[in-house]
């Protein structure tokens, strides 16, 4: 391997001295500064010795970079020699010309055996990656390599599959997903124990629901869940820059900013109820529903927002024709959103804060934290007839209705669509009562803690 191109050295220390690796790494020395360190699950699913092109998505600072440097780390524990493994960031390369020239000056050392890895880190801001990549696959440059991909856009499975077939390796699974953490795992890094705990005592119930109130102010997010273990507050910074990382790579996808800004407060302000694209454009200077379509498409892809359907019982899939509910898939996504769409000087203090007073915007949050865990594991719809059920997720050849009601009294009239399908469940904040209105009764937070951890792919 020839000397790494300065831009890259900072995040190539170990080719120096794995040692000064270890403790110097812009990420690894951050992750040891915070009050709360993390090891992503993630980790034991990554290969070690089957070449092929890997994929690791999810949304902007999810820890997808702090993942490969913990991967790089774990390698070295392994004895895998120094130059056999290389680090880039999509960031600093412009093109798929400049990737292949980069390569090919500093590609990292391999032979029969003993593969290489090559990290390339939010790849798609190399304009043309994939042309890039398959031409490596097709000059055998990529022969006895472990290539991973990362990026903010999920597309990038999607071209890979479509661009790459019969280049990726034989590993049964190669794309992964990054999410944010799961109230379960959130739980485990708490330290707060399982259900061998007892968790049908109040006591028990009482712990669940004041974690679930601080998981709707943080989410998944480690860096707010880091702030607030510190401070016991989310630091103005941290909403301005996961809010800077959104608008920023949207305009560098050719997006209006103003349009962003539009779309966002249109879904802020219909926050958990049923919209068209039509009824959007309609109260936005946007022309046609299209733009509104693709800028949300756009967003999901990038994991800020997660678009659920109405259900289609007789087929089990999307009815086309039906409103859609569009939410944040993280209630720390939310507050960041809201930090940008209405500027304060303190947003924790001046939007997080009220919102988990308000017991209409806690019930949203809750009901949309819900729908999103459900969402990592399966098909997620809700459904609409004489009333409205929350949640219906498809598995097993039928669906789970839940109807979440995290706040205020459950009223019978609430649950009329909801008792037309026998195996309802109500998620409510009633913890000793099993049945409500004739419905099963789970408490929610109990509900998402048994739903375990985030996968680590996307499932459906």
């Amino acid at each position: 391997m020839a000397s790494v191109d300065p831009r890259f050295v900072s995040h190539n220390l170990h080719l120096e001295d794995p040692e000064l690796f270890r403790t110097a790494d812009p990420q690894l020395r951050e992750l040891r500064r915070l009050p709360v360190e993390y090891r992503y699950p993630i980790l034991t699913h990554l290969p070690v010795d089957e070449p092929g092109i890997y994929s690791i998505t999810g949304g902007r600072r999810i820890g997808k970079s702090t993942v490969l440097k913990q991967w790089m780390y774990d390698l070295l524990d392994r004895g895998v020699a120094p130059r056999r493994i290389l680090y880039l960031t999509g960031e600093l390369i412009d093109d798929h010309h400049a990737l292949v020239a980069l390569l090919h000056r500093t590609a990292p050392e391999h032979s029969p055996g003993q593969p290489a890895y090559l990290l390339v880190d939010e790849v798609t801001y190399v304009r043309g990656w994939d042309r890039g990549v398959k031409f490596l696959a097709d000059a055998g440059l990529l022969e006895d390599v472990i290539l991973i991909l990362t990026g903010s856009d999920s597309v990038i499975i999607h071209e890979a599959r479509t661009l790459l077939p019969g280049r990726r390796g034989r590993a049964s699974r190669v794309d992964f997903h990054l999410y944010p953490l799961s109230f379960s795992q959130y739980l485990e890094l708490s330290g707060i124990p399982g259900r061998s705990a007892g968790p049908d005592s109040r006591e028990y119930a009482a712990t669940l629901t004041d974690a679930f109130q601080r998981y709707l102010m943080h989410g998944g997010y480690l860096t707010a869940i880091n702030d607030m273990a510190a401070n016991g507050r989310i630091e103005p910074a941290t909403f301005a820059v996961y809010s800077d990382w959104i608008r920023g790579d949207m305009v560098k996808r050719g997006k209006q900013e103003h349009f962003l800004n539009e779309i966002l407060g249109g879904v802020v302000r219909r926050y958990g109820s049923q919209v068209s694209w039509n009824s959007l454009a309609r109260d936005l200077s946007i022309d046609h529903p299209a733009t509104v379509a693709d800028y949300i498409a756009l967003l999901s892809r990038m994991d800020v927002l997660m678009v659920q359907h109405a259900l289609r019982e007789d087929r089990l899939a999307p009815a086309p024709k039906k409103a859609r509910k569009v939410a944040f898939p993280d209630p720390f996504v939310f507050h960041a959103v809201r930090s940008w769409l209405d500027p304060v000087e303190d947003p924790f203090a001046g939007h997080v804060v009220p919102a988990l007073a308000d017991p209409e915007w806690t019930g949203r949050l809750a009901e949309a934290c819900a729908a999103a865990h459900h969402h990592r594991l399966h098909p997620t719809y809700y459904i609409k007839g004489d009333g409205e059920v929350d949640i219906a997720y498809v598995t097993e050849g039928g669906f789970q209705p839940i109807e979440v009601k995290w706040t205020g009294q459950i009223r019978s009239a609430d649950l009329k669509q909801a008792r037309k399908y026998p195996n309802s469940i109500i998620c409510s904040r009633v913890a000793a009562v099993d049945r409500v209105h004739g419905l099963r009764n789970e408490l929610l937070p109990a509900h998402l803690q048994r739903l375990g951890e985030s996968p680590h792919y996307v499932t459906w």
